[in-house]
């Protein structure tokens, strides 16, 4: 027992050598005056109005409102409220490190990492993702919990893919594999899980739900940092699909696919999946396709050159990179005439200092979009977009707006990012106050 209480006080040290140090609240409501609110929704700023915060809950939204007993009061001093950042496409577990690291490190040492990295997340203004592949659920519940600090996780668990599929990320000699044989590290720890056949999509998908999943990904396409899937490859046949979505159909959840071309986009909108994720080769017939079924789109403003270009350890997968990337355009065209349903996300993977960019990919939005359009995709529409889990849904209440009744999640910044969208570019500075779920974890209003 000596022994444990000594390892135990050995840990709560490194902890608190590791952590990040956040402000502290203990009362139970905030009242900020004073402020110039951008709802999420509307494009013109409400001058000079209350905003009354009691629990994880906005309560009023006035001119005046009078502060109850034991309230922590912020005058805002015409400084912009906005609500929290959203991105529709995260990585928790692989965000942070090289990919050689990060397949080659133990799940332990991921979750310690990956606690730290989510804590940068928050302060960096995202207090909510959507983690679209990789087991989350241990981090997310120590946020939850308040063991450390993060944003809320919409956690897709194990992504499912196919043999030779975009989640099949076994050494060059795996196959073929026989009957028997034990699964990979990166399966048994739940990162990926591999599944071939109907009556095994189904039972690999139901045991992501049974995990904890608020939504289901599945790779349907060829991706960047797999060796083994070409772009042009359709995974999946099409019963394969149907059945990973009728699962989640059966859950009240939906699917979000990792998809890029035309005939893949196609398969997937009549299998019945909600989210494309990435489409860079989006043209006019899908993107007409995607609007008439109500079918999203989740983008990321990706660049071969500049800060938020993605870096990788092999040819291989920078040529797939570019290929891509060089559609984005054609695809935001095609997705704008036709009224797509649009979410912004990052998807930012293998590379540690792309993290600190984060604001850095949002702020690049503008070169497609006006500010507005960009703030109301990274608020009030990934917010539309995460409730499509239904009754999965692990944080019941509106994210994104702020109004009356909705879930206390707001940023306070110094300007106006309605006018200059590269104010989100650099939170440390610009965001002076970050609350989250009616906590203030970030307070330097002078």
């Amino acid at each position: 027992m000596k022994m444990i209480s000594i390892c135990c006080a050995t840990l709560m040290s490194v902890m608190s050598i590791a952590t990040p140090t956040y402000a502290q609240q203990t009362v139970n409501s905030v009242l900020i005056t004073n402020a110039n609110v951008f709802n999420g929704e509307n494009e013109k700023l409400a001058v000079g109005m209350s905003v009354l915060i009691e629990g994880n809950k906005i309560s009023k939204i006035a001119k005046s409102i009078s502060a109850p007993t034991n309230t922590t009061v912020i005058n805002a001093n015409g400084k912009v409220l906005m609500p929290g950042l959203i991105d529709a496409h995260w990585h928790t577990m692989f965000n942070f490190s090289p990919v050689s690291n990060t397949l080659g490190s133990n799940f332990g040492y991921l979750n310690v990492a990956a606690s730290k990295a989510s804590g940068d997340t928050l302060m960096r203004g995202f207090t909510t993702v959507r983690d679209v592949g990789g087991n989350s659920f241990g981090v997310k519940r120590a946020i939850d919990e308040g063991l450390v600090h993060g944003p809320r996780i919409y956690p897709s668990g194990a992504y499912i893919s196919q043999t030779a599929g975009h989640g099949d990320f076994r050494g060059p000699n795996d196959v073929p594999a026989n009957l028997g044989d034990s699964l990979d590290y990166q399966q048994r720890v739940g990162e990926t899980l591999i599944a071939d056949g109907v009556p095994e999509v189904i039972k690999r998908t139901r045991e992501v739900l049974r995990m904890g999943a608020s939504q289901i990904k599945a790779m349907g396409g060829g991706g960047v940092t797999s060796l083994y899937d070409p772009l042009d490859v359709t995974e999946y046949t099409f019963e394969e699909a149907k059945a990973i979505v009728d699962v989640a159909k059966s859950f009240n959840t939906y699917v979000a696919v990792h998809i890029n071309t035309k005939d893949a986009i196609k398969m997937w909108i009549k299998a019945g999946a909600k989210s494309m994720e990435h489409g860079f080769f989006i043209d006019d017939e899908t993107a007409k396709l995607m609007a008439k079924n109500g079918v999203w789109w989740s983008m990321q403003p990706m660049a071969t050159e500049g800060p938020t270009a993605l870096k990788f350890e092999n040819p291989i997968s920078t040529a797939k990179y570019n290929a891509l990337v060089k559609e984005l355009d054609k695809a935001i065209a095609s997705t704008k005439k036709y009224k797509v349903k649009t979410a912004f996300g990052t998807d930012i993977l293998f590379d540690p200092e792309l993290g600190k960019k984060h604001g850095t990919f949002l702020a690049s939005l503008q070169k497609w979009y006006t500010p507005f359009e960009a703030l109301k995709m990274a608020t009030h529409d990934n917010g539309e977009l995460l409730k499509l889990s239904g009754a999965r849904d692990p944080y019941p209440g509106e994210l994104g707006v702020i109004k009356e009744g909705a879930l206390a999640d707001m940023l306070l910044v110094d300007g106006n990012p309605l006018e200059n969208l590269n104010l989100v570019a650099d939170p440390e500075k610009n965001f002076v106050m970050i609350m989250k779920d009616g906590k203030i974890v970030k307070n330097v209003i002078k």
